[in-house]
């Protein structure tokens, strides 16, 4: 009697087949799970520029108008996914807002343009709020 050796088509089918199941749930989940990381940088950041806005009130008297007046550069894990602004308004009493506005593969994200002002107002997606 002669033995057979290897794999028959069908079962190396059903691995495949059974591969692109996981992979058809395990890629979306992956790339949220890469969104919510990016957005938490740029939260971070932006709570980060809040905190400088603060300390420079303290000693100006009014708020900075751009981050290099902060001496603040945004790091490059939230550059390459947003855009940040930063507006100060000036008058009695001053006032900020800074925005990251998502971009490329993280402009799909639900929560959309993040912002926080001087009253620490945190902002995104209509109705929602991080």
């Amino acid at each position: 009697m002669r033995r057979s050796r290897g794999f028959t088509l069908v079962e190396i089918m059903v691995v495949v087949a059974i591969i692109g199941i996981l992979a058809a749930i395990a890629i979306p989940s992956y790339q949220k799970q890469v969104q919510k990381s990016n957005r938490a940088n740029a939260q971070a950041f932006l709570m980060d520029v809040s905190q400088k806005q603060q300390l420079y009130l303290s000693t100006a008297r009014g708020y900075a108008a751009t981050l290099s007046d902060l001496q603040i550069t945004p790091p490059a894990d939230v550059t390459k996914f947003y855009k940040v602004d930063l507006v100060a308004a000036g008058g009695a009493p001053p006032t900020f807002t800074i925005t990251a506005s998502p971009i490329g593969a993280q402009a799909s994200d639900p929560y959309g343009t993040l912002s926080l002002d001087n009253a620490g107002t945190k902002g995104s997606a209509p109705g929602t709020s991080w």
